[in-house]
Parts: C-alpha cells; structure tokens; sequence
C-alpha cells in the first residue's frame, strides 16, 4: 500500500471557491482586524497566509502589530466598530494565562477563530445550533475543523442529515491535548460517535462516544502508546517538540488515517507504506475555516 497524499492547499481552494460566491452576494464588505505582536516567527507566518486567504475571496484584512499591553484595549475596540465583522488574534501575544483571557475579550459574534468559552460550551456540550429551529449553527475551532474536514477528504465518514453517529465503531488516536486544537478536536469525533484516546504530557484520557447521551464522557486510562495506535483506524499528532519519537508505520494499523499538524515531523517518512492517507500539513484549511466562520456569524448577525 501507497498512502494517498492530502494536499490541504487542493481542499481549500474548492471551499473558497463558494467563498468567493458567498461574499460576493453579501450586502456589504466583510472586515477581518488581525492582531499580531511580533513581526516574524509562526505567528507572523500564520498572518500572512491570512491575508492571503481573504484576498482570495475578497475579504478585506486589517492586520496591525500591537504591543502586549495594549492588546486588550485594540480587541475592545475592534468588538465596537461596526465596519469590523471579524477578530483574530495571532498568539502568542503575552503568556499562557494572559492569552487565555484574551480570548474571552474577543466579542464571540466576530470571534472568526471560535476559541472562545462561549463556543467551547457548545462544542464540549454538543449543541450544534444556536435556535430551536436549527438554522444559525454553532462556531467551532478554525484548525480542529480545519483537520475534520481534511481527514473527512482522505476517507472519513461525514455525517449526513438525520445521521448523530457517523463515526460511530471507530477508534481514534489524539496525541495533542491543547485546548486550542487537541481537546477540541477529540470532542469532536467523540460527539460524530468515535472513541478517542488522547495523550499529552500528563497521560492518556478516552473521549467516549456520545452515542445514547447529550455529550461525550471524558475518563482517564492507563492505555499505552503502542496500543493505542496499534487500534486506531485514525491517528492524529500535533506535538510541537523535535524529540517527540516518531511514529512508525509498524505502529499504525494497516490502512489508517494519519495527520500531522505540528510544525515538526511526527511521523516516520515510511509511515506512508502502511496508512492509507496522509495528512502532512493543516495551515491553508485552518485559514479558510476562518474566513467560512466569518461569513457565518455575519449572516447569523444580520438575521437576528
């Protein structure tokens, strides 16, 4: 077996194809304000790939470096100003908690990232939608999605109408638990009917299935790396360390979906003579989930 290659550059631009449509038969111009505290490094990367994005597809992009100090006071601002339907704030800006509140400042009707706790209730809840009669659905996280819709590309069932469960008696390997893209996308193929196991640092959690209950149930398990894998019909890594030991292909199960969204390897180059599909890269799919949010939330604000 010869592993399929997903290029997300491919993918993205099919979904910014119906941007482009989209926003061209909005009633007014759509404004993303990004904030940016250093000129170089991933962040500023991230940035310009940005940019890049919504100039595809005719968003305007207002990106301005603002010193850590005055972040708060620039979001706060950009919450305010009706010219502006989007906020994104490029981190690190100050420090692991710092940052974390920052995210809470972002008004969450233009927070185009959906790193905001009010989405992350309706993520970790399960709740799809914002009304009764389900038509304004709810934000989820730009990069969690971006990889959804990635390994959805190379294989994985997608739900459909009338179906909870899609991924119902799949197995799932996470080796990322930030709260930023590993937490929340295991919830998310724990809520579509996986199990996941994920690992960080501090362990191994199970995402059980939320399969005949609201919400997924989170437990702790002293299942191993080699097992886990070993199990997995996906495996997912995004560990952000050159010492991370690589995955090998005689650790994966024949035929599983591999996705690597670190800036480093995390996989064995010869992983691609066992998986089925691999996913080398996220960052253009994470940049148009971004711009899809914002084209969502305008239309959710307009129609309230």
């Amino acid at each position: 077996m010869s592993a399929r290659i997903i290029n997300p550059t491919e993918l993205a631009e099919n979904y910014r194809e119906n941007l482009r449509s989209e926003v061209a038969q909005l009633d007014s111009p759509l404004r993303i304000v990004g904030f940016l505290a250093h000129g170089n490094g991933p962040a500023a990367t991230y940035a310009r790939y940005t940019r890049r994005g919504c100039e595809s597809v005719g968003i305007d992009f207002d990106l301005r470096t603002v010193d850590g100090a005055d972040i708060e006071h620039a979001i706060g601002a950009a919450n305010g100003d009706p010219s502006v339907q989007g906020v994104f704030v490029y981190y690190p800006m100050q420090n692991g908690e710092a940052d974390r509140w920052l995210r809470e400042l972002v008004d969450p009707r233009k927070d185009v990232e959906g790193m905001h706790s009010f989405w992350s209730r309706y993520l970790y809840e399960n709740r799809r939608f914002l009304d009764e009669e389900r038509t304004q659905q709810a934000i989820l996280p730009c990069t969690p999605l971006a990889i959804l819709k990635l390994l959805q590309h190379a294989g994985l069932p997608a739900g459909t109408s009338g179906t909870e469960a899609p991924l119902a008696g799949m197995n799932v390997c996470v080796i990322n638990r930030s709260d930023i893209v590993g937490r929340p996308l295991s919830a998310m193929l724990a809520n579509d009917g996986a199990e996941v196991i994920s690992f960080d640092i501090d362990g191994a959690l199970k995402f059980q299935p939320s399969i005949g209950r609201e919400a997924h149930v989170v437990s702790r398990t002293d299942i191993s790396r080699q097992q886990a894998l070993a199990q997995a019909d996906v495996v997912v890594t995004g560990v952000p360390s050159k010492n991370f030991e690589l995955i090998g292909p005689e650790e994966i199960k024949y035929g599983a979906i591999c996705a690597n969204f670190s800036e480093h390897r995390n996989f064995e180059p010869t992983i691609t003579d066992r998986a089925s599909a691999f996913i080398p890269r996220v960052g253009p799919m994470t940049v148009t989930m971004a711009m899809r949010n914002t084209v969502r939330l305008y239309r959710d604000v307009q129609s309230r």
